[in-house]
């Protein structure tokens, strides 16, 4: 499955795309656009050309919340990165709704194993490398080549769905089971960049995200810092902003060091758009 947000917030999904497999073979496709009764960014927009005039009178997320989870509900579903997973579950939250009760497959963990030789693990390079078609930021589209990178990888490998469920990965998180923080990726859309949060449980999801996209968690904010992470979402309160953390970075950009402060929300969109030229205010 893969979804498309309006805006920096996880829980706008404007466009949702399902692909269903058995036996090897693709037995099912479910896409709609939704109202994300939120704002339309333009940075979002240009990714995928959704705005608000396409999703005038479509369902908004609650009214299909019963046919989303009859599809993913009990079953394996697979996303790439962990973003699509959270904006389900942020999205259920915003609707006062139960989140879908599904086996999670990360397909961007899946291929960085199978194929660990390609220079990148965003959906359109594994999507080129596999032969396979694809419209990059349509969800329909994206839901496919997830869905089809762990068949190959099923193929490529040996290793049946079972095993990648268990994870081959273990060996790796068990070696840095005594860090406080995930090992980051080789590669990702965040390689290189230094990641500190104001508090690691405003959002606990978030560490595994950036570790997964190649990030390097940092114990606090320093001098090597380029992305601190203050709040779930904007706008930040007065009490965040007068914190001593949050002066500190105020006073590390006005010194030229390069460091954006974000939201949690901005941080999972820029995971999403694979990093470059995301913009903050």
């Amino acid at each position: 499955m893969d979804v498309e947000t309006a805006c920096s917030r996880s829980s706008s999904i404007c466009q949702i795309g399902i692909v269903g497999f058995a036996g090897g073979r693709e037995v099912l496709t479910y896409e709609s656009l939704i109202d994300p009764e939120d704002r339309f960014d333009a940075f979002n927009t240009r990714l995928h050309g959704i705005g608000a005039k396409h999703v005038r009178g479509k369902p908004n997320y609650a009214r299909l919340h019963g046919m989303i989870s009859a599809h993913l509900g009990g079953r394996v579903a697979v996303a790439h990165s962990n973003f699509d997973r959270a904006a389900l579950g942020a999205a259920c939250a915003n609707a006062g709704l139960p989140v879908i009760d599904a086996r999670w497959l990360d397909s961007v963990r899946v291929a960085r194993h199978a194929w660990p030789d390609l220079p990148s693990h965003k959906l359109n390079v594994v999507a080129a490398h596999l032969g396979l078609e694809h419209r990059h930021h349509d969800a329909l589209s994206d839901a496919r080549v997830a869905g089809w990178t762990i068949l190959k990888a099923m193929d490529h490998t040996g290793i049946d769905l079972d095993g990648w469920m268990a994870g081959p990965w273990r060996r790796q998180v068990a070696k840095s089971a005594r860090s406080p923080w995930p090992t980051p990726a080789e590669n990702g859309p965040l390689a290189g960049e230094r990641v500190a949060f104001m508090s690691r449980h405003s959002d606990p999801e978030l560490p595994a995200i950036v570790a997964d996209a190649g990030g390097r968690i940092m114990s606090g904010l320093g001098e090597t810092t380029t992305l601190f992470v203050v709040a779930a979402a904007r706008p930040f309160t007065f009490g965040i902003r007068r914190s001593a953390n949050y002066q500190k970075a105020e006073a590390l950009i006005a010194a030229g060091k390069s460091l954006r402060i974000l939201s949690g929300d901005e941080l999972r969109a820029l995971v999403s758009a694979g990093a470059g030229g995301f913009k903050t205010n």
